[in-house]
């Protein structure tokens, strides 16, 4: 059967003050669509939304930290506990997608999941949804078959993964599917314009479909001390020795991604096949105060503005003011003049002020502010 597992561990720290430790970036509701005009939501509510049609609501699960769990169930209680999937720290995503895989292999020896993010904004939801489905289909026809999805690239990004795409494979006549040459992660810029041009290679949308017993079989043998760990963990999932077991063990699985643990080492193996399938969709990784920018429709000066409380920008070009503080109204008012290409952000306890040109540069800050603050 299918299973779906979004990942949504992550910390958010480039979109700080807004994303703190007890409430991330995935958690926050600062989206607002077209569709839904003065409605925010989290982008964990969108990529659950994402799913309707794709995969049943009690095969869809949540991987997370598990200090989020009681937010999760708040914002989405169609999650219920035993699809909320907790970690007790963060271990990267080799080890979440292997948390998933060993649940769902238990649950379900024939089980096939799709992994997907939730610190992205997709549309439209029609055709991702179009797109898993045929990922699911290729790997249901090749338990052998490792699914990734590829984003046609629309600049030469350095922050991103990128994949070769190969020769064309049979889909049921979508005509979207590929073998992949090789993943190449983070190019340096003359690399990344040659991949561009080329029109061979795709951004890595972080996004895959597995048998969840294939990649079992495949963490054991290409990160053995992840693979032994999670399987204690499975033995145990469903029993009363459940948070004990996850508390002991999830500490100390080794730190790696993914893309390094098991996909590059897959891809030179015979035994396993990759594809690729083309996601020609609109795709904004939400990871930074420039990125959510693009999600806002700006002014005749290019100021971008979200959030409840008053703005006023005069004889100002190109700046982004967000708040999550007191209404319009309410006394409190966030004025610029004479500001171009600026970036302000207001919560109850902190305001930021930066260059947009300095947004990467954030995480640096945020190592400085006190604890009580990150």
């Amino acid at each position: 059967m299918r299973y779906a597992m979004i990942m949504a561990g992550g910390a958010g720290t480039r979109l700080w003050p807004m994303s703190r430790a007890h409430n991330p970036k995935q958690l926050l509701e600062f989206i607002e669509r077209p569709a839904e005009p003065g409605v925010r939501r989290s982008l964990l509510e969108l990529a659950a939304k994402r799913l309707e049609g794709v995969v049943p609501p009690e095969r869809r699960y949540i991987c997370t930290g598990e200090q989020y769990r009681d937010a999760i169930r708040r914002t989405l209680p169609e999650f219920s506990d035993d699809r909320i999937l907790g970690e007790p720290i963060g271990r990267d995503t080799v080890n979440a997608v292997g948390f998933a895989a060993a649940v769902f292999q238990k649950l379900d020896p024939d089980a096939v999941f799709a992994v997907l993010t939730a610190d992205h904004l997709i549309e439209p939801d029609t055709t991702f949804q179009k797109c898993v489905d045929v990922g699911f289909r290729l790997v249901e026809q090749d338990p052998n078959r490792f699914v990734t999805f590829a984003i046609k690239p629309t600049y030469p990004a350095t922050g991103f993964g990128y994949v070769e795409c190969g020769a064309p494979i049979s889909d049921g006549g979508a005509n979207l599917s590929h073998m992949v040459e090789r993943f190449v992660e983070k190019p340096d810029l003359p690399r990344a314009t040659a991949y561009v041009q080329s029109g061979h290679f795709y951004w890595n949308a972080g996004m895959f479909v597995f048998r969840a017993s294939t990649f079992m079989d495949c963490l054991k043998r290409f990160k053995p001390e992840s693979h032994e760990g999670l399987v204690k963990i499975q033995e145990a999932w469903g029993t009363p020795r459940q948070l004990d077991t996850i508390n002991e063990i999830y500490p100390n699985l080794p730190k790696i991604s993914v893309d390094y643990a098991i996909m590059e080492p897959a891809s030179r193996d015979p035994s396993v096949s990759i594809a690729l399938v083309k996601m020609d969709l609109d795709w904004l990784d939400v990871g930074s105060w420039p990125s959510y920018a693009e999600t806002l429709t700006p002014d005749k000066s290019g100021n971008r503005v979200s959030g409840p409380a008053e703005t006023v920008i005069v004889h100002g070009k190109n700046n982004l003011v967000v708040s999550d503080g007191p209404p319009s109204g309410s006394g409190h008012t966030l004025a610029l003049l004479g500001c171009e290409n600026l970036i302000v952000i207001h919560t109850e306890d902190a305001t930021l002020v930066m260059p947009r040109e300095k947004a990467q540069e954030l995480k640096d800050l945020h190592a400085k502010v006190r604890p009580e603050l990150r």
